[in-house]
This record gives structure tokens, sequence and C-alpha cells, in this order.
């Protein structure tokens, strides 16, 4: 999968990028959910081991901070690499995946309980949405891992962090998905989603669940999906 979008996607109503968009409205909505939990529900697991709820949204909240931390130090000559390439196996090995489970809950551990970790996140969110607006179309960042890339197509990956660990937390919690329709927009193009919400009657949020890894295929939207040569990288 080559996933990309038009680098000038915007609202026709606000001409406002649709991702900035997504990032807000689904920050936010995380926010509400998140100030809603009990000090229990924190601490339950998550699909993504050995992670429980509260050490997912440390992650979280780390995934939104990179931001801040690229707009902060100086910015690359050129861009390397576009959204598709973030994920790419390669900064994703097991060394890699380990160290991000060990901080997660390091860091998850300074914090007094769930209510400061959410104010955490809803504070670097918030700083965020104010350091990314207005920003010119050019700007460039650097990743944690060297690459330089577009502010907007960084911003696609922070959407997909948001998106699909907000799927995480929700299968945690036995609730239904909240991702917001923002989101689910630019999410849905990353992950070229179309094709099979259209064979397999999938609505929006299934099809998110489905492709990411967060939802089993059943044996006949496997095969529909191998007859249309689509396959899809877990991803967040």
């Amino acid at each position: 999968m080559n996933a990309e979008r038009p680098r000038t996607a915007m609202s026709e109503a606000t001409g406002e990028d649709i991702v900035l968009q997504a990032f807000r409205a689904e920050s936010s909505r995380l926010s509400e959910v998140l100030g809603e939990l009990t000090e229990a529900q924190f601490a339950l697991t998550t699909p993504c081991p050995p992670w429980n709820i509260a050490e997912l949204v440390v992650h979280i909240t780390s995934a939104v901070a990179r931001v801040l931390a690229g707009l902060t130090a100086p910015a690359p000559p050129r861009a390397n690499i576009v959204a598709a390439d973030y994920y790419r196996p390669a900064i994703f090995d097991d060394a890699a995946n380990a160290e991000r489970v060990r901080m997660a809950q390091s860091d998850a551990a300074m914090y007094r309980n769930a209510t400061a970790i959410t104010a955490a996140f809803d504070d670097t969110w918030r700083q965020t949405d104010t350091a990314i607006s207005g920003q010119p179309a050019d700007r460039l960042i650097t990743t944690r891992w060297g690459d330089g890339i577009l502010l907007s197509e960084f911003m696609i990956t922070r959407v997909v962090e948001l998106v699909l660990h907000g799927l995480d937390i929700a299968i945690a919690l036995g609730v239904s998905a909240w991702t917001t329709s923002e989101a689910a927009t630019v999410v849905g193009d990353f992950l070229q989603i179309e094709p099979a919400t259209t064979h397999l009657g999938w609505d929006r949020r299934t099809a998110l669940a489905k492709a990411s890894g967060r939802s089993a295929l059943s044996t006949r939207e496997s095969a529909e999906l191998a007859r249309l040569n689509i396959t899809w990288r877990r991803f967040g």
C-alpha cells in the first residue's frame, strides 16, 4: 500500500486544512472521553499489551508532543518521506517497539492519577493545535528518526495515532468507537479503505477497525479482500 493524499486538501467550508480539523476534532473528543473515566478504567488492559489505558494515553500524549519538538528544532533542508513512509517496518522493529513500551510505562508511573494523565494530554494537544495553526504549507520538521517531512504529512500520522489508539481504548472499555467524522475521513484516505467499504458494505468506523487489525475479518471478508487484491499493514 502506498497511501498519499492531495497536498492541498482544504475544507471548502472554512478554507482550513482538513488534517488540522481532524486533529482538533479527534483530540477534543478523546479528552472528553478520558475525562469521564474512573481510575479503575485507566487500569484496564488494552489491545496494545502490556499497556493499560493509562500507559496508552501517555504514549498518545508523547506522539502528539513530537509535533512540538519538531517545530522547536531547526527545519531540515528537504522532505525525505511522506506520511505513508513513516510507518516503514525498519523503524518499528522489536527493539524500537520495546523502547516505546518501556518509555510509556515509565512516564505513566510519574503521574499521580488518571486526572493528571488526562490533563497532560489535554494541555499537549491544545499547545500543539496553537503551534501548528497558521504554519506555512511548506513547513518542514524532522521526525524522531531523523527524516525530513512536511508538517502537513506528519500531522496525518498524528491523526492516525489518535484514531487507531482511540479504537484500542474503546475496545478496552467495551464501548463503541467515538471516531470523529473528520478524523475518520483522513485515516480512511490514509489506509485506502474506500474499495473495501464499497464492496463489503462497511461503514467508515468498521472499515477503520478492520483495516487496522482492531477487528477480525470474517472468512468471507478475507476472501473478498483477496479477490480485490487489497492488503493492509497494522498501524499505530
